[in-house]
C-alpha cells in the first residue's frame, strides 16, 4: 500500500524510496517486530484467561513435558500471522499475484491449525481436529496456491520443474505440476509443525528458510541477476522479499515470548502457517527441490516421523527411542536448549548449502 506514496515522487524525493523492493522489507521486517512487541504481552494475557489450562499435554510425549511445559497457552501463531499480514499489507504492491498467493496460503493453513488449536483446548485433549481432515482441507488449500502460481508463471517455465546446479535444465511436469506443489505445500505445512515441539525449534528454522528463500525470489524476480546466475527468472516474485521480511520480523517478535522457558507455544496456528507459507514461496519461484535443502531439518523431522511408524507396523520395533527425531534426542538425555540451539546450526548450514545452488551452475 505504502508502494503508492511513489505517485507523489518526483525521481529525487524521499517518495522514490517507496520503489526499491529492499527498501520496503525493510520497513516490513521493522513494521512486524514492532508488532510482535507492542501486541504479544496482550495476546499473551488474553490467551491465559481464556485458556485456564493452557495446551493440553499429550500423554506419550517426554514425561518432562508434563511439567515444565503444563499450563502454557498455545496459539501464540496469531502474534506471527497479525505482524505478517499487518506489515505485508503495509509494504508490498496489491498488483502481486504471487504476494495474494502466499498470503491466502498463510491464512487459510493458519485457519486450519485455528480450529485444530481451539478444539484442543475446549476439549482439553491434545487430539483436535482429525488428521485426514487436516490433510483434506490442505491440500484444497494447496491446490489453489499451487494452480495461482502456476496461471502466472512465464509460458516458458509452466508445468515445468527446475532442477538445481544444472543451468538451463527443465523437466515437463505437465498435469503432474499440480500435485507435485500440493505435495510440496502440504509437505512443508506438517513438516514445520512436527518440528514444532519445544520452546523456539520451529520458528527459528523457519526465520532462516524464509531468509534464503526470500533471497532467492529477489534473485529470479530480477533479469539481470537470473543472467548472471544463470536461473530461470520468474517476474514479479521479488515482492515476496517483504512477505519473508515481514515473516522473519513477526518471527523475532514472537520468539521473544517463546524462547525457553516459553510463556506461549504458536501451536498449529503458527506452525501449520508458517510451513504453508515457505512451501508456497518455493512453487512460486520455481525452487521447490532448493527448499528441500534450505528446509531439509524439517525433512528430517518429517521423515523421522514416516520411518518410525513404517518400521513399527512392519516390526513392532521402534528406530528411534521416540519421534519427531527432537524427542529422540530428549529421551537420550540430551537438555533441551541444547537440542534447540543444534537444530538451528543445522537449519542453517542447510539453507546456506541451499543458497550456494545459486551459483554452483
Amino acid at each position: 500500500m505504502l508502494y503508492l506514496l511513489t505517485e507523489f515522487s518526483d525521481g529525487g524525493d524521499v517518495f522514490n524510496l517507496f520503489r526499491y523492493i529492499t527498501f520496503r522489507a525493510g520497513g516490513a521486517f521493522f513494521t512486524a517486530l514492532l508488532f510482535g512487541f507492542l501486541f504479544g504481552p496482550p495476546i499473551i494475557r488474553l490467551l491465559k484467561r481464556r485458556q485456564a489450562n493452557g495446551q493440553p499435554i499429550r500423554r506419550d510425549g517426554p514425561e518432562s513435558h508434563l511439567r515444565s511445559k503444563a499450563g502454557t497457552p498455545t496459539m501464540g501463531g496469531v502474534i506471527i500471522l497479525g505482524a505478517l499480514i499487518i506489515s505485508t499489507l503495509c509494504w508490498a504492491r496489491w498488483d502481486n499475484p504471487y504476494v495474494w498467493m502466499t498470503l491466502f496460503a498463510t491464512v487459510a493453513f493458519g485457519l486450519i491449525g485455528f480450529a485444530d488449536d481451539y478444539l484442543k483446548v475446549t476439549r482439553g485433549d491434545s487430539r483436535g481436529v482429525s488428521f485426514w481432515w487436516k490433510m483434506a482441507l490442505g491440500t484444497v488449500v494447496a491446490v489453489v496456491a499451487a494452480g495461482w502460481a502456476a496461471h502466472h508463471h512465464p509460458e516458458a517455465l509452466a508445468n515445468q520443474l527446475a532442477l538445481p546446479v544444472f543451468k538451463d535444465t527443465l523437466i515437463n511436469l505437465g498435469v503432474l505440476f499440480i500435485p507435485f506443489a500440493v505435495l510440496v505445500i502440504v509437505g512443508s505445512a506438517n513438516a514445520v509443525n512436527l518440528t514444532d515441539g519445544l520452546d523456539g525449534l520451529a520458528i527459528m528454522p523457519a526465520m532462516i528458510a524464509a531468509g534464503a528463500l526470500g533471497v532467492i525470489a529477489y534473485a529470479v524476480g530480477r533479469v539481470d541477476f537470473t543472467e548472471y546466475l544463470d536461473v530461470h527468472y520468474v517476474p514479479g516474485t521479488g515482492e515476496l522479499l517483504i512477505f519473508t521480511a515481514g515473516l522473519i520480523g513477526g518471527g523475532l517478535g514472537f520468539l521473544w515470548y517463546n524462547a525457553p522457558p516459553a510463556a506461549v507455544f504458536m501451536g498449529d496456528t503458527g506452525s501449520l502457517a508458517l510451513g504453508g507459507a515457505l512451501g508456497a514461496i518455493a512453487v512460486a519461484t520455481k525452487h521447490e527441490l532448493v527448499f528441500a535443502i534450505i528446509g531439509g531439518l524439517f525433512v528430517v523431522e518429517a521423515m523421522s516421523v514416516i520411518i518410525q511408524t513404517v518400521h513399527f507396523k512392519l516390526t513392532r520395533r521402534r528406530v528411534f527411542l521416540m519421534a519427531p527425531i527432537h524427542h529422540h534426542f530428549e529421551k537420550k538425555g540430551w537438555a533441551e536448549p541444547q537440542i534447540v540451539i543444534r537444530f538451528w546450526i543445522f537449519a542453517l548450514i542447510l539453507a546456506l548449502i541451499g543458497l550456494a545452488t545459486l551459483k554452483v551452475r
